[in-house]
């Protein structure tokens, strides 16, 4: 698995069903999976979860972020649910 910096951009309507599905991941407490820009991946039940805001002289961002050791990420299953 080689490094990854990518940035997938959602209708409002797309961004806000998938915030849905990983709220409901995240309230199972469980493991889930996830896709982003083709690439499907586990996450582990326990990442990290942060929010990051970010203030510029042009712009603004806030950023929702799950982080998590590679070594965390291993025994994937298929019954696991997908965001």
């Amino acid at each position: 698995m080689g490094a990854r910096d990518i940035e997938a951009t959602y209708s409002a309507g797309e961004f806000a069903a998938k915030l849905r599905r990983l709220a409901d991941a995240l309230e199972s407490g469980g493991p889930f999976r996830i896709q982003i820009a083709g690439e499907r991946f586990h996450v582990p039940r326990d990442a990290a979860f942060s929010v990051e805001h970010e203030r510029g002289d042009e712009e603004e961002e806030v950023e929702f972020q799950l982080k998590w050791s590679l070594a965390d990420a291993g025994d994937e299953a298929d019954d696991e649910p997908e965001v």
